[in-house]
């Protein structure tokens, strides 16, 4: 290929647009620039051929979800994260995308974007594929410019994002005014989904745990995101109500690569509930942070939840800490056990505990206390007799038993 030849993109590398119809003019063929986050930044005009999918991302300025879910399911992000040279894609007739040649666009070891063209009628030739790869390298310095120019509004969404987690910003006329004015687009459905780590997060953390993330895309993707501390949280959009199951299935897979990837460093994910009304974020944001504390009082009970919708009846637990706190525990049956522990360095109130963990079953508890069964039946009797507790009656036991936990939530006691 002739020097010419090398540096026919390069007079139209500072002008994304002007790079974009140049594409389209040596290719013959429509072109979309994006970056790496799918926004439209650039795209060829005065062609004739063209299909659903791009015009969709011409009007939203932004590939449509359907269409990077179907492109993550399929494979093809992956490919085009993973590979140097231009790829082929099918047609996906399900979400109007027809034939395309796609490239990354990179910045030294990053992808700052994509270049996509539509393939038409006739097959890219060797030729062409390394023209193609040629406008990608055109394009990369004003790509990685492009979203240096963003960062600004980045700053504006991150604000808008924590007005809404600190429940500074509640009517819902008043959020999507605001989020229209700086570029938003609020998509109908969201959770909070946070990213605990050991210590404060830092950048390269950040950009590690996002490109672990990116398997989620297929079901959800993310919106907005922030930094607190030691936790990174991320306002998730599920793709369609029925995609929760697949979110929470990769949730799952996205908290087992973070803590082998990062070992004891990384803490734990957690999601809040989906909601569809912007003034309830902050509630949402309160259960992701609700879960990840269960999560770190009862590491074994729960440590592999990542939904809050799991968690159970651990959810009332602050309320039943609170209850306790109000009006006290001296004269209740615990606080009998827990006195008569201090005085006589027993375990009464461990092996109450260890024996409604297991469901009231005197072998099990036994085996799991590592005593004889005749040991368990005489503290079970001295239990009784001190709390002056009916351990037939399941209504004292399920009471004690979320005291129990409750305490342990509270922090009242060493775990």
């Amino acid at each position: 290929m002739s020097q010419e030849q090398d540096d026919i993109f390069e007079p139209y590398s500072d002008n994304l647009e002007l790079l974009a119809e140049k594409i389209s003019d040596v290719l013959g063929r429509p072109v979309t620039i994006e970056d790496a986050n799918h926004r439209l930044v650039a795209y060829s005009s005065h062609v004739p051929e063209t299909d659903a999918a791009r015009l969709a991302t011409i009007v939203g300025r932004r590939v449509p979800d359907q269409i990077i879910g179907s492109l993550w399911r399929d494979g093809i992000i992956p490919r085009l994260l993973e590979s140097e040279a231009p790829i082929r894609i099918a047609p996906i007739q399900e979400v109007g995308l027809s034939g395309r040649v796609a490239t990354a666009i990179r910045s030294g070891s990053r992808v700052v974007g994509y270049i996509w063209v539509l393939e038409t009628e006739n097959p890219f030739s060797d030729r062409e594929m390394a023209l193609f790869a040629k406008a990608a390298q055109a394009a990369r310095t004003k790509m990685a410019q492009w979203q240096l120019q963003r960062h600004k509004e980045d700053e504006a969404h991150r604000d808008f994002f924590w007005q809404l987690l600190t429940g500074h910003l509640t009517n819902e006329t008043l959020i999507r005014d605001k989020a229209h004015r700086i570029g938003i687009a609020l998509p109908p459905q969201f959770h909070v989904v946070v990213l605990q780590f050991a210590a404060e997060v830092k950048e390269s953390w950040q950009r590690q745990a996002l490109e672990k993330c990116v398997p989620l895309s297929a079901y959800s993707r993310i919106v907005l995101r922030a930094i607190n501390k030691n936790q990174l949280i991320l306002l998730f959009a599920p793709l369609a109500p029925d995609t929760m199951d697949g979110v929470a299935s990769q949730l799952g897979l996205l908290q087992r690569n973070l803590r082998s990837f990062f070992s004891e460093q990384f803490l734990g994910v957690a999601s809040g509930g989906t909601f569809s009304e912007y003034g309830r974020l902050e509630d949402s944001y309160r259960e992701a942070l609700l879960l990840l504390q269960v999560k770190q009082r009862f590491p074994e009970e729960t440590g592999d939840l990542v939904m809050y919708g799991d968690l159970g009846y651990y959810r009332y637990l602050p309320r039943i800490w609170e209850e306790l706190q109000k009006h006290g525990r001296a004269g209740g049956q615990l606080a009998r056990l827990q006195v008569y522990d201090q005085e006589h360095h027993s375990e009464l109130v461990h092996t109450l505990e260890v024996f409604l963990a297991h469901d009231s079953n005197a072998k099990i508890a036994a085996d799991a206390l590592h005593i004889h069964a005749n040991t368990l039946n005489y503290r079970l009797k001295r239990i009784a007799e001190i709390g002056r507790i009916d351990l037939a009656s399941m209504e004292q036991k399920v009471t004690l038993y979320l005291e129990l936990k409750a305490e342990r939530f509270g922090g009242s006691r060493d775990l």
